[in-house]
């Protein structure tokens, strides 16, 4: 294996100097060490491989693809536990959101079990409300505050939305497909009653969230009748489906021309990375066959269109409703 994964290396590099020198070089190790490796006499620790294949952009995938063919190497993002954390992980999305984007004819595929991320990242009080809700599930000392929402959203750094608000923003230069169903919100609005019940957000603050939620799908309606995102540019597009057969798990992959790479998520905020070429095309074919048993929105008619959001809609007004009723019968 060694063998194989330094001829790739040798083939990758652009260096005009010894191949040993750069081994030793991005190593840190001496040239007898670095010689010793290259040519086979000491084995590379995993650590080193792990340096060698990070400086010379080569997918952890293939370290092992001598090996187990079912065995496939995931990546993880860094943890947001706190406000800059949280902010560092917004940062890592955006640079690659931003690699992506200037990658001619890239698209976004995006299974919708909740509301996808860059439609709740604006100036808005859902945008807060997110930030709020990710980092009482993931901040252990938040986790076991009192603080409110209404409360905690004056504290929110300008940076941190700033960030936010940015990746919203670049994902109008990518083409994006995404497959939402009836329940797509239903997690969000599950979120908003939780703590609106448990005290921890105001009616008032509830209510306008949930009003949050409806421009988004106003928005979205409207993207999909335009098959475009607002504010994009003119050759990007926009395309969402409604399916009904397959269940949805916020699943997003990438696709290019460079080739494919999926993000499956586990916790809040926390996914696994997959790059490895054979399960790609398996998720990517898949996607297809979900489209393929789905309703293209914008082609599906002007009553299919108008049931649907209507539906979501009417979720909505349901949530609504509940907050206001609680509300009323607290002070009887």
């Amino acid at each position: 294996m060694q063998k194989q994964f330094i001829a790739f290396l040798k083939a990758k590099t652009s260096n005009t100097t010894s191949f040993v020198e750069e081994i030793a070089s991005i190593l840190d190790i001496g040239y007898d060490a670095a010689y010793r490796r290259v040519n086979l006499k000491t084995s590379l620790s995993l650590e080193e491989s792990v340096i060698l294949a990070r400086h010379y952009k080569i997918s952890l995938n293939n370290l092992f693809k001598v090996g187990n063919q079912n065995t496939i190497i995931a990546e993880l993002p860094p943890q947001p536990k706190d406000e800059k954390a949280l902010e560092q992980f917004l940062q890592v999305s955006l640079k690659n959101v931003q690699a992506v984007s200037k990658v001619k004819g890239s698209e976004i595929l995006y299974s919708a079990k909740d509301i996808p991320l860059f439609h709740t990242l604006n100036d808005s009080m859902l945008t807060r409300y997110k930030m709020y809700v990710w980092l009482k599930d993931i901040n252990e000392e938040m986790a076991h505050s009192k603080i409110t929402f209404d409360e905690w959203k004056d504290s929110i750094p300008d940076s941190l939305l700033q960030t936010a608000f940015d990746l919203a923003n670049v994902y109008k230069h990518i083409n994006i497909t995404e497959i939402w169903n009836e329940t797509t919100l239903t997690g969000t609005l599950q979120q908003v009653l939780y703590y609106f019940e448990t005290g921890l957000v105001s009616s008032h603050m509830a209510l306008k969230v949930c009003q949050d939620i409806s421009d988004v799908v106003n928005n979205v309606e409207q993207q999909t009748i335009q098959q475009s995102l607002i504010g994009a540019q003119s050759n990007i597009y926009f395309h969402l489906y409604h399916c009904d057969l397959h269940t949805l798990h916020n699943t997003i992959m990438v696709s290019s021309k460079y080739g494919k790479v999926f993000f499956q998520p586990f916790t809040v905020l926390s996914y696994f990375k997959v790059d490895h070429p054979a399960t790609c095309e398996l998720m990517y074919e898949f996607f297809q066959k979900m489209m393929h048993n789905s309703k293209l929105l914008a082609n599906a008619g002007e009553r299919d269109r108008t049931l649907f959001f209507n539906k979501i809609h009417q979720k909505i007004d349901n949530a609504m409703a509940r907050i206001k009723m609680d509300d009323r019968m607290a002070f009887l």
